[in-house]
């Protein structure tokens, strides 16, 4: 049952993305283009959008579970920092280059076009390179950390 029903949200979710227009990069491109040939025909999208998610995430406060039974975890709310300013950044450009985000470009690798595949592989391959990244920065701090340690041993360990 739980495959099923993520098969058809997920269905349902592309279908929308279909529908508002959000698959076709000309269309996301004109809506970014505030200078030139503004078409605002996506802040209805993106309201109706956001407005489904806030009443979601309401209804989802407190909850302990989903729907379907998993454990429902919410994003805790953080602060603005570093790492979130370049990510949206990077995504930004991204979309203004290209005319794509994730899900719209996942939606679009069905028509076969060059477009998505390529957007899709660059998009895997910057997940991928983060990922790789982002463990190397780890094994580093954690071997920084451990040679402080050594170093610097806690009050009290002298003694013992």
């Amino acid at each position: 049952m739980y495959l099923i029903a993520t098969f058809l949200i997920g269905l349902l979710f592309g279908l929308g993305l279909i529908l508002s227009g959000l698959t076709d990069p000309g269309k996301v491109l004109a809506f970014l283009d505030l200078a030139g040939a503004w078409d605002p025909s996506l802040l209805f999208t993106m309201g109706g959008a956001i407005l489904v998610a806030a009443v979601g995430f309401r209804l989802a406060r407190g909850q302990p579970a989903s729907l379907l039974g998993t454990p429902l975890r919410l994003p805790a709310a953080g602060g603005i920092d570093r790492r979130l300013l370049l990510g949206s950044l990077v995504f930004g450009v991204g979309w203004g280059l290209a005319g794509f985000c994730p899900g719209p470009a996942l939606a679009s690798l069905a028509t076969g076009l060059r477009g998505p595949l390529l957007f899709v592989g660059a998009m895997v391959a910057g997940m991928a390179a983060f990922s790789f990244l982002e463990g190397l920065a780890q094994r580093r701090r954690k071997a920084a950390s451990a040679a402080v340690t050594r170093a610097c041993p806690p009050y009290g360990a002298q003694l013992l």
